[in-house]
């Protein structure tokens, strides 16, 4: 690592990296290697709505956060920044209980929507395991009020962001019919 590289900064490197190689390792144990699903106490149903409530309202929170910076309203772009973060954290929770506790829904969709819907739900897959490190880079160095990197790597991290929260919200739309 550079020699001029903040130590504060360096100090978040490997925990992001670690955190950016387990969250999809995760979701892809989930879908690939079959366990039991246990019985719980509750219907699994609603998660996938509050999953897309939270993907569409941290979309909202993403576009409000822009539109505050290039108001240089920091602040509130912080702040709206931080609870898209914890809004996006609180799906991947909620993400994984379900396909953890739930039966696999698949598309049923036949015709020109089956390619259309396979091709959001791929790039909307790989572009959420893409924006795990990109997310925490960017707020690490928005905290650590290193704005030259933050601004950097923020003009890819937003749009990207954005992407992978509304299909996430197109992808439910989609399957909701679907679901058991």
């Amino acid at each position: 690592m550079p020699s001029h590289t903040n130590p504060r900064e360096r100090s978040f490197t490997l925990p992001i990296i670690a955190a950016s190689i387990a969250v999809p390792a995760l979701v892809f144990v989930l879908f690939y290697v079959k366990m039991p699903k246990p019985a719980v106490g509750f219907n699994l149903k609603i998660l996938p709505a509050i999953n897309a409530s939270l993907n569409f309202t941290t979309a909202l929170l993403l576009c409000l956060g822009y539109y505050f910076i290039r108001r240089r309203r920091r602040k509130l772009h912080k702040y709206s920044m931080i609870a898209a973060f914890c809004l996006s954290s609180l799906f991947l929770i909620c993400y994984v209980t379900y396909h953890a506790l739930a039966v696999e829904t698949h598309f049923g969709g036949t015709g020109w929507i089956r390619p259309v819907y396979f091709f959001i739900l791929i790039t909307h897959i790989f572009l959420a395991a893409v924006i795990v490190p990109l997310v925490l880079f960017t707020m690490t160095r928005g905290l650590q009020s290193r704005f030259d990197k933050h601004r950097r790597i923020a003009r890819w991290t937003l749009p990207l962001w954005l992407y992978v929260a509304v299909t996430g919200v197109i992808t439910y739309l989609l399957l909701s019919p679907y679901y058991a």
